[in-house]
């Protein structure tokens, strides 16, 4: 089974970062509605990332989310680590038979070449922080807005896509705007 805890996690850090960077009022609601998922897979998933101190929650009116720390110093490392705990991203299999001198030295083979694997991605996440990924995202939505307005005036004035679905989309203060969806 797919284990989306971490890209969940991510995806919320970063939402949270840029309603913090917008100005918008952040909460769990908000994040579960705009990641399409269930409020309380959100709360769950906002324990661990509380408690290490990514995301801070206010209470009261106008309270939210907000980042517990900057976004440079948050690394996709340590979202990874606060909601997969001590899970295994490789796990040998522990029901095979001793048959063969394979079969007899998988385990110990495995672990090793798992162990590396897990090293390799956990440096790799070290090397990215939100504030990285929050400017990498809003470089795409330039570049995903941009094709839009090429593909609005390429279609002709005929186009249901008006000129004024860019603010929009690019976070202005509309109402119906979700923090998850950004």
């Amino acid at each position: 089974m797919i284990d989306l805890r971490f890209s969940t996690a991510l995806q919320m850090v970063l939402s949270v970062a840029l309603a913090d960077k917008d100005g918008f009022r952040c909460t769990s609601r908000t994040l579960a509605e705009g990641l399409g998922t269930n409020a309380s897979f959100v709360r769950k998933l906002l324990i661990p990332l509380t408690r290490e101190g990514m995301i801070a929650a206010s209470i009261g009116k106008g309270g939210g989310l907000h980042l517990g720390r900057t976004a440079e110093q948050i690394t996709l490392r340590e979202v990874y680590l606060a909601v997969m705990e001590d899970k295994r991203i490789l796990v040998a299999r522990d029901d095979i038979p001793i048959r063969c001198r394979v079969s007899a030295n998988i385990n110990e083979f495995f672990a090793e070449v798992a162990t590396d694997a897990e090293t390799a991605m956990l440096d790799a996440l070290a090397h990215r922080n939100i504030a990285d990924g929050l400017a990498e995202l809003l470089r795409l939505d330039d570049i995903r807005l941009k094709r839009q307005k090429i593909a609005a005036n390429a279609a002709g004035p005929t186009s249901s896509h008006g000129g004024g679905e860019s603010a929009d989309l690019r976070g202005s203060s509309s109402p119906g705007r979700r923090a998850g969806s950004r």
